[in-house]
């Protein structure tokens, strides 16, 4: 084992340490560290054993940004634990716009229950979500099609008038 593993172990223990000044350290060395450590986080967000360490997981997952977005995914699809699918989608959201096309792709799968988890990140994501929903309305996949519509619906005043204009527009 390499010494930058060896760090990413120490400061994912860290992210349980009773004192919220270390959490905080470690979820920004983990940041600096970067994709090395997203595989050894997502693990550790499947094996907390509370909320607290699944919170601190995800935010450190969160502010990797862009290579968490895949694996992440990835693992929502093979882990069907609610509460990891929970604190994943929830770096997702917080990663935002460029987690926008991968997880409109994730709803295309046959697990509702994950399909719900990727609309509830697009919903946290918001407005930088809404055209590349709204662009996926009329997608041939019919179970895409319905997640694309119910998402924006669930964004109430984000995503609704943006899905009317395209109805109005004949498209």
């Amino acid at each position: 084992m390499n010494s930058t593993d060896e760090k990413i172990r120490e400061y994912i223990t860290a992210l349980n340490d009773p004192a919220i000044e270390k959490r905080h350290e470690a979820v920004s060395a983990l940041k600096e560290i970067g994709e090395p450590a997203v595989l050894p986080l997502i693990r550790a967000l499947a094996e907390a054993v509370d909320n607290d360490h699944r919170w601190y997981a995800a935010i450190a997952l969160s502010r990797i940004g862009e290579p968490a977005i895949i694996p992440l995914v990835m693992a929502m699809e093979k882990n069907p634990a609610r509460e990891f699918r929970k604190y994943a989608a929830a770096a997702l959201g917080e990663i935002g716009e460029p987690a926008v096309d991968t997880l409109i792709d994730g709803m295309a799968s046959d697990d509702r229950e994950l399909r719900g988890f990727l609309s509830q990140a697009l919903c946290r994501i918001g407005k930088p979500a809404v055209a590349a929903l709204t662009s996926r309305l009329n997608d041939p996949d019919e179970t895409l099609q319905q997640c694309v519509t119910l998402t924006l619906w669930q964004m109430g005043e984000t995503g609704i008038p943006e899905m009317v204009k395209k109805v109005e527009d004949g498209e």
